[in-house]
């Protein structure tokens, strides 16, 4: 029975470190998308609507 609240203490300990990577990381900018809005209107899906 030790064992099984080891092993949650455990995964508890890796979720809040992958949960606190993830937070870093959007704080950080890594997330930010520069690119796509001044190409998006270079790319046309339906270019028989044009007419």
């Amino acid at each position: 029975m030790s064992a099984l609240y080891l092993l949650i203490f455990a995964s508890l300990i890796v979720a809040l470190g992958f949960l606190g990577a993830f937070i870093w990381s959007v704080r950080r900018g890594h997330f930010d998308d520069d690119y796509t809005p001044s190409v998006r209107i270079l790319l046309d899906d339906n270019p028989e609507d044009a007419n």
